[in-house]
């Protein structure tokens, strides 16, 4: 099967399930809203109203207004930016090590995969939350330290998974083949190799960002993640914790908002699980 049949079908068979689909086309409008928040909101996401304070969802504010009279909805959107970009760049930090250490691991076996494959348990052995906590206690929560620190604490298990194809397709035919007539170790780990391994990565990639995004809103629920005024959903839920009495909206939409990406992440992750399956196509 060439490559452009290939990824017909597992686009098809992506497609072919109700709840990825559904979900793939949700995570698309959350990233357009953000995106084009100025143009949806006529509100900052950081203007101060002291006429407007704590005014329930309406036509006005749909989502009502917290405690310095600004528009929830607006912040919301703003939010989505860094909450949603946190994901999408940790992940990525996380796949890049995860892949190119996992690679080396893999194809060259032997001490060398004892030695990286011992620092990846010892790494394991932390969890990760309070790792990454004990980082941040020490660097300036910018959204730049929060993307690379999560990056930098969750490449692990995407570094197992391509040890794992690594240490099977390394005694394929077309890598013996190449070996003995002299292909450099370079091309044959990253042009030959990895392609045929990056199924399992591509699915662990989507899971990882909804992983990302958990991340980030619990390090601002607790003050540790990116600081206000930047809004993220995570420290715009904290804004409304304490006012869940008089102005649940404050901390009900963000909330929303975060339990949908992740579910709908989730869901993009199990249908491509089944799409890329290399058993449904043989």
């Amino acid at each position: 099967m060439n490559k452009k049949g290939y990824l017909y079908l597992v686009l098809k068979r992506f497609l072919s399930k109700k709840s990825s689909t559904i979900s793939l086309f949700v995570v698309i409008l959350f990233i357009l809203l953000s995106f084009f928040a100025p143009l949806i909101s006529p509100y900052e996401p950081d203007l101060i109203n002291v006429d407007k304070i704590l005014l329930p969802p309406s036509l006005e504010h749909p989502f009502g207004t917290d405690a310095l009279g600004r528009d929830v909805f607006t912040r919301v959107m703003y939010g989505g930016r860094v909450s949603l970009l946190v994901g999408f760049v940790a992940e990525g930090i996380a796949v890049i090590i995860g892949v190119i250490v996992g690679s080396i691991s893999g194809y060259f076996g032997g001490r060398i995969d004892n030695i990286i494959m011992r620092f990846v348990d010892v790494m394991l052995c932390f969890p990760v939350f309070f790792l990454i906590l004990s980082v941040v206690a020490y660097v300036d929560p910018t959204i730049w330290n929060i993307m690379l620190v999560i990056g930098l604490t969750g490449w692990m298990p995407i570094a197992r998974l391509v040890r794992a194809e690594f240490l099977s397709l390394r005694e394929r035919e077309f890598v013996l083949y190449e070996k003995v007539i002299g292909v450099d170790n370079f091309t044959i780990i990253f042009k030959h190799m990895l392609p045929n391994a990056l199924n399992p990565v591509i699915v662990s990639a989507a899971f990882g960002v909804a992983g990302a995004i958990l991340l980030e809103t619990a390090l601002s629920f607790l003050g540790l993640g990116v600081q206000p005024p930047t809004p993220s959903w995570g420290n715009i839920l904290t804004s409304g914790k304490d006012m869940l009495g008089v102005a649940w909206w404050i901390s009900f939409f963000p909330g929303i908002f975060i339990l949908i990406s992740v579910l709908c992440y989730n869901l993009i992750g199990e249908g491509l699980k089944d799409a890329l399956n290399p058993k449904i196509y043989e």
